[in-house]
């Protein structure tokens, strides 16, 4: 997570020196101080202190109750995993309606009293008479030693959870890390600034350009396969001699997980000349 967010502080040009051990750096070249601290804190520093952005995981903005004071700017994309009900692999437990009234552990106590409340609700229990209890770590343990019946905590790949012997029943919450500001920032021409730079970079990673020629004629036909991210760009070519067709060239951007088909696609409608190149940085 930390050499992710380092990335796309850099590909946004957001220069800085940290000195090993401390955990706040200033910009060279920008006026902004970067204060480096765990992701369960950043949505409280962001919503009543005197951050103006931050970067942490959804999970942690809905497990601190923050979305009254920071907005939700752009997801990420990356550090995604799901928050999970895990019980022992080989144990007689299959649903979370079953584990109404037992015992929870969990880091998110908030996101698994919510959770848990709605099931008791449904089963016309008391409310609270599942009992959540807080492990800051070592939550896979739980289960196996005897604190809990079962662990409310976030799976990735999931290795971790068949070590311990654990399954998932049930998703509590699909989360990555997100880009969240304070609803009252004290510099907001610079987190739009900042904002604009992050969503160009999160294209960049998405898109590739794609340029090729088009005898007119096909023009609707070939922007059906490429119609850009807003809207493709046309050119009319110098017609050659000896060719009745009129040409134009196209470009558009394409997302990179689909310039494989749409190259077959394009190459089969008739276009030529297809060339596709990687975009390093834009704004959008």
């Amino acid at each position: 997570m930390y050499e992710k967010c380092c990335n796309l502080l850099a590909g946004a040009d957001i220069q800085f020196r940290r000195s090993n051990r401390l955990d706040i750096a200033l910009s060279t070249n920008l006026p902004v101080a970067l204060i480096f601290l765990p992701a369960a804190d950043i949505p409280t520093f962001v919503g009543e202190g005197k951050c103006d952005l931050g970067i942490t995981g959804l999970d942690q903005v809905k497990e601190a109750d923050m979305f009254e004071s920071v907005s939700d700017l752009l997801d990420l994309e990356f550090g995604k995993c799901k928050l999970q009900v895990q019980v022992p692999e080989h144990g007689e437990i299959d649903s979370p309606e079953q584990l109404v009234g037992k015992k929870i552990v969990s880091s998110f106590t908030r996101l698994s009293q919510d959770f848990f409340k709605e099931l008791e609700l449904k089963a016309g229990v008391l409310q609270g008479a599942t009992k959540i209890k807080y492990v800051g770590g070592s939550v896979e343990a739980s289960c196996a030693l005897g604190v809990g019946d079962a662990i409310v905590d976030l799976v990735e790949s999931g290795e971790t959870m068949k070590a311990a012997g654990l399954k998932a029943i049930s998703t509590v919450l699909e989360t990555s890390a997100h880009l969240i500001s304070s609803k009252t920032p004290r510099f907001p021409d610079l987190v739009d600034m900042i904002h604009q730079r992050f969503e160009g970079i999160m294209a960049a990673q998405r898109y590739v350009l794609c340029n090729y020629n088009a005898p007119r004629l096909i023009v609707p036909q070939v922007l059906k396969i490429t119609p850009g991210r807003r809207s493709a760009t046309i050119s009319a070519l110098e017609k050659q001699a000896g060719d009745p067709a009129e040409w134009v060239a196209v470009s558009a951007m394409v997302e990179k997980k689909r310039i494989g088909n749409v190259m077959d696609e394009l190459k089969r409608a008739g276009a030529s000349d297809i060339l596709v190149f990687d975009i390093s940085n834009c704004r959008v």
